[in-house]
């Protein structure tokens, strides 16, 4: 037996139309924009999904790392053992992404330990593709307190089945994937199946079942930065349900809430960050044209404008040039004050200059708060 999906109130039911309006005016909105807008958005919000997910285990990476490791780029600070989780998260989430569209597609225990292999295979405590070898219990980092015990070694095959099964079942149906995709996270992060990496594979399955027939992709949907941004009241919304061992007959209620109030945070967040990367390229483009500079350079310049570093790397990836041109832009952009330049050689990278830096006051710092605390047309 597994944790079932509770009943939906009124509020729950109320929360979850207002999260399909808010997909629905992103869809709109990314279908209308040019594909260099929606695109970094997108792989911005990719790098800032990996970034989240891996620091809730303490895998730390900066933002430019995280967009190198979505880029397939080398990272310019990260350390071996961070930058190995991260580029394996990232390899699992490439693979999730193609199963989202997939037409011949079933859950099943290979499925998920291949997943788990593509994670954590550099780390060897982490026996990756293979269930836990015996009993495993999560402990505060900070004091060792035991505060969940999972269940038996020997009922994990039955369990991971089951889950399947019901996933499998339920994959056609639209209508409610935002909870199935909740309710298949916590029943895999306390099922606890392997020796490490369950949080990663909880989210990473979470958002799989999002992917799967979803009116948006997983990269516009998924909850992992917004998880990583919140990691001790997610931990809390686990516990209240956990409440310190393997009990699926728990109510499981206020967990599909809090996935519910991070999918409607995040969405929320998606839609004004694509309205923002819109104006903000725009703006971006008029003043290359107004200088007479390359059009080339105004992805690289907006993500300077939204906080990125900028590498050569990176800058020949997004314009598309040769090493040499890339070196002769970023030279011209730093002398007409666009970027700033810092370090030297390979080192080197360049931020927004004054100019660009001008442009974040377009931002919009609004508050998103809590949908089941602030009914429709709330929002502040």
């Amino acid at each position: 037996m597994i944790f079932d999906t509770p009943t939906l109130t009124s509020s729950e039911e109320a929360v979850l139309e207002r999260i399909r309006k808010l997909w629905g005016e992103l869809h709109a909105g990314l279908e209308m924009q040019p594909r260099r807008w929606s695109g970094l958005l997108a792989r911005n919000l990719r790098a800032r999904a990996i970034q989240g997910s891996n620091s809730i285990e303490g895998f730390h990476v900066t933002k430019e790392d995280a967009l190198a490791a979505v880029d397939g780029d080398q990272p310019g600070e990260a350390e071996d053992v961070a930058w190995q989780a991260v580029t394996g998260y990232r390899t699992a989430m490439d693979y999730v992404l193609r199963l989202g569209s997939a037409s011949e597609f079933t859950y099943d225990a290979n499925l998920l330990r291949s997943l788990h292999y593509m994670m954590v295979h550099r780390d060897e405590r982490a026996n990756a593709g293979t269930w836990r070898l015996g009993a495993i219990f999560v402990k505060k980092d900070a004091s060792g307190e035991i505060v969940y015990t999972a269940p038996d070694r020997e009922l994990v095959p039955k369990l991971i089945d089951e889950l399947c099964k019901r996933l499998t079942a339920d994959d056609t149906k639209s209508s409610t994937r935002m909870v199935r995709a909740a309710m298949a996270h916590l029943n895999l992060v306390m099922i606890h199946p392997f020796a490490d990496g369950n949080g990663r594979m909880s989210r990473c399955l979470q958002t799989l079942i999002l992917a799967r027939g979803g009116v948006l992709s997983p990269t516009f949907c998924s909850i992992e930065e917004y998880l990583g941004r919140n990691t001790a009241q997610y931990y809390a919304a686990l516990a209240e349900v956990g409440q310190g061992s393997w009990n699926p007959k728990r109510n499981a209620l206020s967990w599909v809430k809090f996935c519910l109030s991070a999918h409607y945070i995040q969405a929320k967040s998606a839609k004004r960050r694509l309205e923002y990367t819109t104006v903000v390229g725009q703006s971006v483009e008029k003043i290359l044209s107004d200088r007479g500079l390359p059009d080339r350079a105004a992805v690289s310049l907006t993500n300077a404008v939204l906080g990125f570093r900028v590498r050569n790397e990176g800058y020949r990836r997004e314009a598309d040039v040769s090493v040499v041109v890339a070196s002769r832009d970023l030279r011209a952009l730093a002398e007409a004050a666009l970027l700033k330049p810092y370090g030297e050689k390979r080192g080197r990278y360049y931020e927004a200059g004054d100019v660009l830096v001008e442009l974040r006051r377009l931002k919009q710092d609004t508050r998103i708060p809590d949908p089941f605390t602030h009914p429709e047309g709330g929002d502040l």
